[in-house]
């Protein structure tokens, strides 16, 4: 499912132009378009406005993708550390399976060692040097998170990541206008992990996972945060052998793309 910038962007102004009218006057057209609030809240950040910034287009944010095949992605965010991450990898290693870990550059930097080795079957993608809600920032804030995080990925693996899942979904700002200049598509997901809803039975957050993934589905987990993280890791195997026996197979997200 891909979403188009433009039409995201133009569609929002216009929405808000009218029903505010233009005899509203400046605060109210502030107050209407969420200008005065923080982006964090649902606010607006207008630097999205300079458009001059666009390079091409159109941008992908994919959510999942459209395919009969019977093919699933499953991406872990905000590592490496050495709590869940060896958990997350000892678990693929068993099953073979490939997956998409999307970094943060601050914890690779602090602990390239967790992953040095161990990432031959699975991609790498951007998830910003320090976990910033990207819509709360400027256009070269935004930049600046992206392409340190970028240059520490390339230094410690050896890849130039080509996909950016922007920390908490956040897609306000100048999130795109910069993954667009910086030659990044968005990813994002279309199921998760649900640990809170979870936390007292953890096989029904994997047969949440089973029963409900589809083709073309890309999957949310996290291999750092609480301890409420092992009711989804700890039964990762539970999950794909349960995805296996309903016929699916595993891939990395830009594999799952190039099938849409």
């Amino acid at each position: 499912m891909r979403v188009d910038r433009r039409k995201f962007l133009s569609g929002a102004a216009l929405a808000a132009a009218g029903a505010v009218g233009g005899a509203a006057g400046v605060p109210l057209v502030r107050r209407a378009l969420a200008m005065d609030r923080p982006a964090l809240g649902g606010g607006y950040a207008s630097a999205a406005d300079a458009l001059t910034a666009a390079h091409s287009p159109n941008t992908t944010i994919t959510y999942f993708v459209e395919t009969d095949e019977p093919v699933v992605a499953f991406t872990f965010d905000d590592g490496p550390a050495p709590k869940w991450t060896p958990t997350v990898l000892d678990a693929l290693d068993e099953w073979k399976v490939p997956a998409t870990f999307f970094m943060v550059g601050r914890n690779l930097a602090a602990h390239a060692d967790v992953v040095r080795g161990r990432l031959d079957r699975h991609e790498v993608g951007n998830h910003t040097w320090s976990h910033a809600d990207l819509a709360t920032l400027d256009r070269q804030r935004v930049r600046d998170e992206i392409t340190r995080a970028h240059d520490t990925i390339r230094r410690v693996t050896g890849r130039s990541p080509t996909l950016l899942r922007p920390p908490y979904g956040h897609l306000g700002g100048s999130t795109i206008l910069a993954a667009d200049s910086l030659n990044y598509e968005v990813v994002l997901w279309s199921h998760q992990m649900r640990e809170k809803k979870f936390r007292n039975d953890p096989g029904a957050q994997a047969r949440d996972i089973i029963d409900n993934v589809g083709p073309g589905s890309i999957v949310l987990a996290h291999d750092v945060g609480p301890a409420r993280r092992l009711v989804a890791l700890r039964r990762l195997g539970e999950m794909f052998a349960g995805l296996k026996a309903r016929g699916f197979r595993f891939v990395t997200v830009s594999e799952l793309m190039k099938l849409g």
